[in-house]
């Protein structure tokens, strides 16, 4: 819990509408392994962390709603029984997209007042838009006694993303973010929507996060296409999504499939299997394993499904043929934010000042380094 942020969102709340408001904080997620799997009913293994979104809220008396983002010195007006129009781009369109999709169920909605602040920088890829989005539904479901439950919030979160931020992401995020438990990862089938908790025990080695500091622009709109490429190609073979379809099915039908459409369909079908080691290393303790099927993931985002880029490239490619690296891949949407690396806890420091130094003479510009714990998920806090 960052207290610094937590006492300034209260600060700032109080001194801005003189009362004591309702606190929520709702983590970020990494991901082991299992990327753009979701959202094709795959398996995935990501872990709520430390870092996110710490929202207060109260009620309004007034006959319009405020929202204040203090990261951004921006605030906005709203009436959360009108449907206003997406601003395309803003962080405004997470808080729109849930009013929307709340007014759909019919529930009983009131004017309210916000302040929100994070400790995630957003395209960072720890999925700061679910963090924001958990956080404000979770919110008005406890300042207004709306009855949802925790799985229904996450798919109000979900669906905001699609019809408001327009983009058409899986749920694991959401999930992670609601439903992390401290110390643990989460092994979740998207399809049935079964979560299994997996103790991560690091045994001298330490998850480390570096930010390439870079975010593409094509980003959200490649994510769209990679997820119609992969709908097309499980409706080619007959199946309703990519989790139906075997190795062997794919190889027997290459032929009738385009290239590019192939190459990602088979990274999709190659990273459920991953997943699906990864869990049994995991549980069998095996730092090594885990680590090399992180490089495999990563040889898979960047050859086959085309979402990795050069300054994520250079941060994975640095790592390999280090001893005390046991692993490094790309993590979240892709074309920037971070990678995630098992690194050697007693050579952590010589680790960082390397890669750190290494990346700014490539490209003339930082990387950042980040620790994380693994956190437990969406709560109220005050």
């Amino acid at each position: 819990m960052d207290q610094v942020v937590l006492n300034k969102v209260i600060t700032a709340f109080t001194a801005s509408f003189h009362e004591e408001p309702l606190v929520v904080f709702s983590p970020g997620r990494i991901n082991f392994i299992g990327e753009h799997t979701d959202y094709n009913d795959g398996y995935v293994f990501p872990a709520a962390i430390d870092k996110g979104i710490y929202l207060a809220i109260g009620t309004s008396s007034d006959n319009r709603s405020e929202i204040r983002a203090l990261d951004f010195n921006e605030s906005m007006e709203f009436d959360v029984f009108r449907q206003e129009q997406a601003t395309q781009g803003s962080w405004r369109d997470y808080f729109l997209g849930i009013i929307a999709e709340l007014n759909k169920r019919d529930l009983p909605l009131g004017q309210i007042k916000v302040i929100f602040s994070g400790t995630i920088d957003p395209g960072s890829g720890m999925s700061s838009s679910a963090a924001l989005e958990n956080a404000f539904v979770f919110g008005l479901n406890e300042l207004l006694h709306l009855g949802l439950s925790k799985n229904e919030m996450i798919y109000i979160s979900q669906a905001a993303e699609h019809h408001y931020v327009g983009v058409k992401c899986g749920i694991m995020d959401q999930f992670a973010s609601m439903f992390g438990l401290e110390g643990a990862a989460l092994f979740l089938d998207c399809k049935t929507m079964k979560s299994e908790k997996h103790s991560i025990d690091m045994n001298g080695y330490t998850i480390l996060l570096i930010n390439s500091n870079v975010k593409h622009t094509l980003a959200d709109s490649a994510y769209n296409q990679r997820r119609v490429a992969c709908e097309q190609v499980a409706s080619l073979l007959g199946k309703t999504t990519l989790r139906e379809v075997t190795l062997t099915e794919l190889e027997e039908n290459n032929q009738k499939i385009p290239l590019k459409a192939y190459q990602k369909a088979l990274y999709v079908v190659e990273e459920n299997n991953r997943v699906l080691a990864f869990k049994e290393a995991v549980d069998r303790k095996d730092l090594k394993c885990m680590g090399e099927l992180m490089y495999q993931s990563h040889k898979g985002l960047q050859n086959n499904y085309e979402v990795s880029c050069e300054e994520l490239d250079f941060l994975v490619d640095f790592t390999r043929n280090k001893p005390y690296v046991l692993g490094s891949r790309m993590m979240g949407g892709g074309f920037g934010g971070c990678t995630i690396n098992l690194v050697q806890s007693q050579q952590q420091e010589h680790f960082i000042k390397a890669i750190s130094g290494a990346y700014y003479k490539r490209f003339q510009t930082p990387c950042t380094i980040i620790n994380v714990r693994l956190s437990d998920g969406t709560k109220r806090i005050k």
